[in-house]
């Protein structure tokens, strides 16, 4: 369990003024600000902050003291989150600490794009290029991404000076406390469109369709998941396009059953051919045949591993097995003569089957 009170350097009956002092000079010490590029400090800043928010509310304190342990969902309650107490003390946020900084935010990267892809079985095995289609925004070519009218472009936002971010001074808990925020003139882009395209209003990019060529590696299987760097969403205004996420979907085949790199294919052999041996024709996913010896004596059920028949295995190098499963089949059609050689060899082996009338296995 953690100790909130020595996190914050009090003694257990300490009062909400001794709690709050301590969290501020804790916080002072441990600030983003104070220490920029230590992750260590980071830590210590959230442990402080947990701990604040918990001793400083009576009831949570009260749960604490009686040995109850605090959830993400429980903490910062108070505060809408450890990033609005970073904000109210601060006036800025916790993730990256992008709020301290005076770099502009800039044009919007593009949204990335999920697609699926349907392959074949030899496809999916030994890798492919196939076409893929969808719609997402594509590059303005009336303002070449520009976002602005012809004969015109963006100008430097006057009012933050083209870093995107402006200060302000507010009062914290701490005192009076300089603060920084997007530009509200240029939404933090440090630059504005004074007269935007009227294709594309200003944003540099249109809805439109796209069509990528998709490089499908060998060993891929279904929930295989591709990702094609800033192939999706243009940007806004020239920034950075999405990326594309191709799901792999293999479509059943009737050959094969695929388990993991391993194949599996099942052949169904007679009875005197499980007796005495055969040898059978086995298809590879590659193409052709390979040959199977069938030993006498072969028993239901019985699975022959063909190495490195199966399907390459995904960015490694080596193939997976092809396992054959033999399967005897039972005459169910046996005429008079076949009958009655049957029996006899089942009397020569001291067997008693059913006696039954002659003909009855005859469909």
């Amino acid at each position: 369990m953690k100790d909130y009170y020595q996190t914050l350097g009090v003694d257990r009956g300490a009062d909400s003024d001794e709690i709050k002092k301590a969290f501020r000079t804790l916080a002072r010490e441990t600030h983003p600000d104070a220490n920029p590029g230590d992750a260590a400090a980071e830590e210590r800043f959230r442990q402080v902050a947990e701990a604040y928010e918990v001793l400083s509310d009576p009831q949570k304190r009260a749960r604490y003291d009686r040995g109850e342990t605090f959830g993400g969902q429980d903490l910062f309650s108070q505060f809408g989150g450890l990033d609005d107490i970073l904000q109210q003390f601060f006036g800025g946020g916790f993730s990256g600490f992008g709020g301290f900084g005076a770099t502009r935010r800039g044009p919007e990267r593009g949204r990335d794009v999920a697609v699926r892809l349907d392959l074949e079985l030899v496809e999916a095995a030994f890798g492919t290029e196939r076409e893929v289609r969808f719609v997402s925004r594509v590059s303005c070519a009336a303002c070449s991404s520009t976002g602005s009218a012809p004969g015109h472009g963006p100008i430097t936002c006057s009012r933050c000076d083209g870093t995107g971010r402006i200060q302000a001074a507010r009062q914290t808990l701490f005192g009076t406390v300089m603060t920084v925020a997007d530009c509200p003139d240029c939404s933090g882009n440090g630059q504005r469109i004074d007269h935007p395209c009227p294709q594309c209003l200003g944003e540099g990019a249109i809805r439109g369709e796209r069509e990528l060529t998709v490089d499908v590696p060998e060993g891929v299987d279904t929930g295989t998941r591709l990702r094609l760097n800033q192939k999706g969403g243009a940007g806004q205004r020239g920034a950075p396009s999405g990326d594309v996420y191709v799901d792999i979907r293999v479509k059943p085949d009737d050959r094969f059953q695929r388990v993991g790199d391993d194949l599996h294919h099942q052949v169904t052999i007679g009875f005197t051919e499980a007796t005495f041996g055969v040898h059978l024709k086995i298809p590879l996913i590659e193409g052709g045949f390979e040959s199977l010896e069938v030993a006498p004596g072969t028993q239901l059920e019985t699975i022959y591993r063909m190495g490195k028949k199966g399907v390459p295995r995904l960015r490694r190098r080596g193939r997976g097995d092809l396992l054959v499963h033999v399967e005897v089949q039972v005459p169910t059609d046996l005429d008079d003569g076949a009958e009655e050689a049957l029996r006899a060899y089942g009397a020569i082996r001291g067997e008693h089957p059913a006696t039954q009338k002659r003909g009855l296995f005859r469909r």
